[in-house]
C-alpha cells in the first residue's frame, strides 16, 4: 500500500522523532503538525472493527462502537475459499472507514499447533497454505478499501499460556515449513501496511527484539517494506527492539522507552539512523488517514455476513439423508445455543455486533419446531430437570436437533483449554436425547474443535459451525433446511483423543519453555505419517449433493515444478460447491517427509450435473524441503506423488512425476563426517581410490564395513587417525574442488 508524508519528519529534533514510535494513548500514534503527520488509530479485527467509543481508556476496555461482526477466521478458515477472506476483509475496509480507523488489526495467520489454544478461533488452519492464501485475501480486500492491515502474530504465537513469556523453542526447518509460510505469503502477495510481532520469544529472544525475524527474514528476505507493530505490550527492551526492526510500540508507557531509546542516541549506543529508519516507516501510515465516509449499509452487511457463513460450516456426518431438514417433519430443538447463540471469540477481538440472530427464530421462519432448552450456558439450574424436559419434547419428534459447544468462558484470548471435551452436561443431554428421538442432529458452536466421542454414534447428522459471527444462526438454519448447500471442509484435524495429537507431551510447555519437539509433523501431517486414527480428518466435508474427480494429468515443467489439471463433475442433483485438494508426497531427499502435504486448493461451484476442469501450478516451493545445512528451500531429485484428495486421509487419484530437481553440491569442511566425505559427488570418488590405494594388501575389502563404523567421525579426528591415507594437501585439494562445483 503506498503512502506519502506532506514533509520529511526525520528533519525533526530528536525526541519529536522518538515520540512518534510509540503510541500516545492505548490505540494512536502521536500527531506531529510541524511534519504535516496526522494522528493514527490502530484498532482491533480482524473479523469486525473495535473501535472504543468516546475518549480511550488505558487499557483500551472500554464499550466499543457498533460494527458488523464477519465470521472469525476459525469459521473462514473452514470455507476453504479466499473469496469470502476477501469479501469479509473488503467489508471490514468499509467500516473501519466509516468509524474513522485507518488501521485494523488482523489477520491472525498463526498455525494451530494445538486445538487446546484459546485463541485458535481467531486463526485459520493447522495448514500454512490454507492459512496464506486465506490472510492474503482477507489484507487484499481489506486495503483495496483503503484501510492498512496488520498480519500478526509473528511468529510462533501458538498458545496463550504464558504467552508474554514463554519461548516457542523451534528448529530451523520446522519454522521455515510450517510457522513462516503463512506470514510470508501474506507479506510477498498482499503487502501489509503493518506487521505485528508476538508477544513469546523464539528461541529464547522475544519477537519484538529479534532481528533475524524482524529484519533478516522479513525485509530482507521477505522484501517488507511497512512498519512493524508490537503486539500490545510485547516490548521488553525499547532499545534492543528498535535496534532489531520493530517500529512502532503499542501501547505508549507515558514516555518511558521513548527516553531510553534518546539517552541511547545520546550515548552513542544507538545510531540515530536506526530511529530515523523506523520514523519514516510509521509516518507513512499517516498516508492512510482521511475523513470518515458517510457509513456503511448495516442490513447489507448483516445479509452479507450471513452469506459467507453459510459457506464456512462444515457437514461432518449425515447419516441416511438426515439434513436437510423438509418441512411438514416433527421437529424439536434443544439446547441453549439455539436462542443465544455463540458467535464470536473471547478477547481483544470481541465486536459490539450490530444486531444478532439466533438460530431458534431463524427455523421457525422456515419450518415449525418446539423447543426445550436442555442446560444453561453457566452451568447453573436444575441440570436433571432441564435435560427431561428436553427428553420429552424429543420423544416425539422426528428430528431432535441439539445445538451444542463452547461457551465463551470455556475459550478465550489469553488462557488455554485443558480439554477437547463438551461440558458434560450437553454430552449426557445429547446422548439421552438421541435414545428417544428417531432421527439426532448435533450443531456445534466453537472456537476450535472439540471432541464428538461418547456420542458420535448416537447421532445421525453433525454440522460444525464453528463461530459464524452475528449472522451465523440464520446461516445454520439456512443450512439445516437445505436452503444453502454445505461446503465447508475442516481447517483443522478432530482426533479421537488428546492424547493423539502431536504436541500433547510438550503443549503448553514447563518452566518457561515450550519445545516444538513434534517438529514441521503438525496436524494432519503428524496423523498420515504415524498412520494415526483420528474421528474426521483435515479437509474432510460432506455436502447435499456429490462429485466426482476424474481425468487427473500431471506434467513437469523444468527440473522443479509441474501442472496438474482434473475435471471435477457434480454428479449429484443440486448445485453445490466443491474443494479440489492437491497434495504431494514424496521420500525423496535426506530428510524426513510427511506422508502427503497440502500444496495446492481451490473451490468450485457447479450446478447439477455440470463439469468443470481446473488447473494447478505446482512451482518448486510445492515439492521443496527446507535444506539446514544450505539454509535455502531445495528440491531434491526423485519421485513425487500429485495426489488429489477429498481430505488428507482419501487420496482420490494421484500421478507419480519424476523431478531432475536441484543438482546440489554440499560443501565439505573437515567437520563433516567421514560418511559425508565419502558420499561427496566430486570428493568422495577421488577420496575412496586414494584411500583404497594407500590400505594394505586384503585391507580394501574392509572398507564399507569399516565405514559404518567410523561415518559419523568428523574428517579432522579421521585424518589425525589415518594421515598416511588421506594427507592434509589432499583434503585441502578435495575442499577446494568442491567449494569450485558448488
Amino acid at each position: 500500500m503506498t503512502a506519502t508524508t506532506p514533509s520529511d519528519p526525520t528533519a525533526l529534533p530528536l525526541e519529536q522523532k522518538v515520540r512518534l514510535l510509540s503510541g500516545q494513548d492505548f490505540w494512536s500514534t502521536p500527531a506531529v503538525a510541524e511534519a504535516g503527520l496526522s494522528s493514527v488509530v490502530l484498532t482491533d479485527g480482524p473479523h469486525g472493527v473495535r473501535r472504543q467509543q468516546g475518549e480511550f481508556d488505558q487499557i483500551g476496555l472500554l464499550e466499543s462502537v457498533p460494527a458488523t461482526c464477519f465470521p472469525p477466521a476459525v469459521a473462514v478458515g473452514s470455507s476453504w475459499d479466499p473469496e469470502v477472506a476477501e469479501r469479509i476483509g473488503a467489508a471490514v475496509g468499509v467500516e473501519a472507514r466509516a468509524i474513522g480507523v485507518p488501521v485494523v488489526l488482523g489477520p491472525g495467520v498463526n498455525i494451530k499447533r494445538s486445538p487446546l489454544c484459546g485463541r485458535n478461533f481467531e486463526y485459520y488452519s493447522e495448514d500454512p497454505l490454507l492459512a496464506g492464501v486465506l490472510g492474503a485475501a482477507h489484507v487484499r480486500g481489506q486495503q483495496g478499501e483503503g484501510v492498512g492491515a496488520s498480519v500478526k502474530h509473528f511468529a510462533a504465537n501458538n498458545q496463550e499460556t504464558q504467552r508474554m513469556q514463554v519461548s516457542a523453542d523451534v528448529d530451523e526447518r520446522t519454522l521455515r515449513e510450517v510457522y513462516l509460510p503463512a506470514f510470508e505469503r501474506v507479506v510477498t502477495e498482499s503487502r501489509p501496511a503493518t506487521v505485528m510481532c508476538a508477544y513469546n520469544k523464539v528461541n529464547g529472544v522475544y519477537a519484538s527484539q529479534h532481528r533475524w525475524l524482524l529484519t533478516e527474514v522479513l525485509r530482507e528476505e521477505w522484501g517488507f517494506r511497512g512498519a512493524v507493530v508490537s503486539d500490545w505490550g510485547a516490548v521488553d527492551d525499547r532499545v534492543a527492539a528498535l535496534e532489531a526492526g520493530l517500529d512502532l510500540q503499542m501501547p505508549g508507557d507515558s514516555g518511558a522507552g521513548n527516553a531510553l531509546v534518546v539517552e541511547a542516541v545520546r550515548a552513542g549506543v544507538l545510531d540515530e539512523a536506526v530511529v530515523d529508519r523506523s520514523v519514516r516507516r510509521v509516518a507513512a501510515l499517516a498516508g492512510l488517514v482521511a475523513e470518515p465516509t458517510a457509513g456503511f449499509d448495516v442490513e447489507a452487511h448483516h445479509a452479507l455476513a450471513r452469506e459467507l457463513a453459510a459457506g464456512c460450516a462444515v457437514l461432518l456426518k449425515n447419516d441416511g439423508g438426515t439434513l436437510p431438514l423438509t418441512a411438514g417433519t416433527r421437529i424439536t430443538v434443544v439446547g441453549e445455543f439455539a436462542r443465544t447463540p455463540r458467535f464470536q471469540g473471547g478477547g481483544s477481538s470481541h465486536v459490539n455486533a450490530t444486531r444478532v440472530d439466533d438460530a431458534l427464530t431463524a427455523l421457525q421462519g422456515a419450518v415449525e419446531v418446539t423447543f426445550a432448552p436442555g442446560f444453561t450456558l453457566d452451568g447453573s439450574g436444575d441440570a436433571a430437570a432441564l435435560r427431561e424436559e428436553a427428553v420429552a419434547a424429543a420423544r416425539g419428534a422426528e428430528v431432535t436437533v441439539v445445538f451444542a459447544g463452547l461457551a465463551e468462558a470455556d475459550e478465550s484470548e489469553g488462557f488455554d483449554r485443558t480439554t477437547l471435551d463438551l461440558p458434560a452436561g450437553q454430552v449426557d443431554l445429547i446422548r439421552a436425547v438421541a435414545a428417544v428421538s428417531l432421527r439426532t442432529v448435533v450443531v456445534l458452536s466453537s472456537g476450535s474443535v472439540v471432541s464428538l466421542e461418547g456420542w458420535h454414534d448416537d447421532v445421525d447428522a453433525v454440522l460444525a459451525g464453528f463461530l459464524l459471527g452475528q449472522a451465523g444462526g440464520g446461516a445454520l438454519a439456512d443450512l439445516l433446511t437445505g436452503a444453502v448447500d454445505p461446503s465447508g471442509r475442516l481447517a483443522e484435524t478432530i482426533p479421537l483423543r488428546l492424547q493423539d495429537t502431536p504436541s500433547y507431551l510438550t503443549f503448553p510447555g514447563e518452566q518457561g519453555h515450550a519445545r516444538y519437539g513434534e517438529g514441521v509433523m503438525v496436524g494432519y501431517r503428524h496423523y498420515e505419517t504415524a498412520e494415526q486414527p483420528v474421528r474426521y480428518p483435515f479437509g474432510h466435508g460432506l455436502s447435499y449433493t456429490s462429485f466426482a474427480t476424474t481425468d487427473l494429468q500431471v506434467r513437469t515443467r523444468g527440473a522443479d515444478g509441474a501442472t496438474a489439471t482434473v475435471t471435477v463433475t457434480n454428479t449429484g442433483e443440486r448445485a453445490g460447491r466443491h474443494v479440489v485438494q492437491v497434495y504431494v508426497a514424496t521420500a525423496a531427499g535426506p530428510v524426513r517427509r510427511p506422508a502427503r502435504e497440502l500444496r495446492a486448493f481451490t473451490k468450485v461451484s457447479l450446478a447439477a450435473g455440470e463439469s468443470a476442469t481446473v488447473a494447478f501450478e505446482l512451482d518448486r516451493r510445492a515439492f521443496a524441503y527446507w535444506d539446514v545445512r544450505e539454509h535455502d528451500w531445495v528440491v531434491a531429485p526423485g519421485e513425487y506423488s500429485v495426489q488429489i484428495g477429498a481430505s488428507a486421509a482419501d487420496v482420490l487419484d494421484q500421478r507419480t512425476v519424476t523431478l531432475a530437481g536441484d543438482d546440489l553440491v554440499p560443501e565439505l569442511t573437515l567437520q563433516s563426517s567421514v560418511a559425508e566425505w565419502f558420499a561427496h559427488p566430486v570428493a568422495g570418488p577421488q577420496l575412496l581410490a586414494g584411500f583404497v590405494a594407500a590400505m594394505p594388501d586384503g585391507a580394501a575389502e574392509m572398507h564399507e564395513g569399516m565405514l559404518q563404523m567410523i561415518g559419523s567421525m568428523p574428517m579432522r579426528r579421521f585424518a589425525a587417525d589415518f594421515g598416511s591415507a588421506v594427507p592434509a594437501a589432499e583434503l585441502d585439494r578435495l575442499m577446494a574442488a568442491a567449494r569450485a562445483a558448488r
